[in-house]
């Protein structure tokens, strides 16, 4: 018998809302199915069940906030069943990924129903219906559509209920992922013992290799720079598996496979840090197009679980906003983050000339608990010379 429980959807949560079942009592449920809807400070995600078995009972009723860790429902064998046919997954369904970290034993346990908050039963967040005028004025105001009842045809969304939603306040979900976000890095800054490290990387090589293969290849095909560090970090982290771990329990924990937290940008204000699974294994078009799709599922509001709460490193990327570097906060219980800077023309010096190169400022954060600085340069050496030889990536 399995117990399904509240998720840790970031580091920043400490208690989210059960919005919907998509199983009910009776129901079977495969490893990777979505079953329910949990709304969060930074949105609606749904989440992932990681073992088979019959739903046997739901704990948690829609509506219900309740603590990171507090039992939503009980999975059952189905031993004396006959056994039905496996449930095909919901389009959404996530690969099959390793369950997340489970509670600690200090994890709250389920409230008794007079003890636990209640919040009025929400609507589905699952497939939202609204104009397209609506969705791009909500996201201009910061605005949930997600807690919106439509007054369209069928019950879409339409511009004047997003308008009525912000004259009520419905556009504070920033504020409050703000909020979430600062407490989550101070927290950070007092308990992670940092130490920082940067080196400036010559991007000549991988410069040239890219706009080859742009040049090869359809716009659909194309590649950006991003992936390629991505790569390259991935691979890094096979060398320095302290980088790529967790801090827990007063012992360093390395992860068994590299999944990168990429900090995402939402349009309405606000960042989340969804993860590319193995990457290290990826080809550079596979990884382009998780990316894209991550990005995508992010400023759509359609994450899943897995991609909240898997990641085993951090790593972060200021693309083209203009500055030369960035020193980030780890994310825990994380052990290190990676930021590239803004990627320039700089003066270089090749076989005694100097020419203009294509340079970018790579920094690292980590934890002096599991790493120190000689480990640090040579991790961030390694990334810089994997880059010298894209076409190995």
């Amino acid at each position: 018998m399995g117990e399904f429980r509240m998720p840790t959807l970031g580091a920043d949560m400490v208690a989210g809302t059960l919005t919907e079942w998509y199983k009910h009592p009776g129901d079977v449920v495969n490893r990777g199915d979505i079953i329910a809807a949990v709304d969060t400070d930074k949105g609606s995600i749904d989440v992932e069940v990681f073992e088979d078995g019959v739903l046997e009972r739901v704990v948690v009723e829609e509506g219900q906030k309740v603590p990171v860790g507090t039992l939503l429902a009980v999975i059952g064998s189905g031993a004396g069943a006959p056994a039905p046919a496996a449930a095909p997954s919901p389009p959404a369904a996530a690969a099959q990924v390793p369950p997340p970290t489970p509670p600690s034993a200090a994890a709250p346990a389920a409230p008794s129903p007079s003890a636990a908050p209640t919040a009025a039963p929400l609507p589905p967040a699952h497939g939202v219906r609204a104009s397209p005028l609506a969705r791009r004025l909500a996201a201009d105001l910061r605005v949930d559509l997600t807690g919106i009842t439509g007054s369209g045809p069928g019950g879409a969304i339409v511009k004047e209920d997003v308008e009525a939603a912000a004259a009520r306040g419905g556009g504070d979900r920033s504020a409050r992922m703000r909020r979430a976000i600062a407490a989550a890095m101070a927290k950070s800054n007092r308990e992670i013992p940092h130490f920082y490290l940067a080196t400036t990387i010559d991007l000549g090589a991988a410069s040239a290799w890219l706009a080859q293969w742009n040049a090869a290849h359809p716009p659909a095909e194309r590649l950006l720079p991003a992936v390629l560090l991505l790569k390259a970090t991935a691979l890094a982290l096979l060398e320095f598996p302290e980088l790529n771990a967790r801090w827990e329990q007063e012992s360093l924990q390395p992860a068994a496979e590299v999944h990168i937290g990429m900090v995402t940008s939402l349009r309405g204000g606000g960042l989340v840090i969804p993860a590319v699974h193995q990457v290290n294994r990826r080809t550079l078009p596979e990884l382009m197009r998780e990316v894209r799709e991550l990005v995508q599922r992010a400023r759509s509001g359609t994450l899943r679980s897995s991609d909240l709460t898997d990641g085993t490193v951090t790593v972060t990327s200021l693309g083209d906003r203009g500055a030369d570097a960035v020193f980030g906060v780890i994310y825990p219980p994380q052990t290190a983050l990676i930021g590239f800077g803004t990627p320039a023309e700089r003066p270089w010096v090749v076989a005694g000339q100097v020419v203009p190169r294509q340079v970018v400022t790579a920094s690292l954060a980590a934890d002096h608990r599991a790493s120190d600085g000689h480990r640090g340069g040579m991790f961030l050496a390694t990334i810089a010379r994997l880059l010298q030889q894209p076409e190995g990536l």
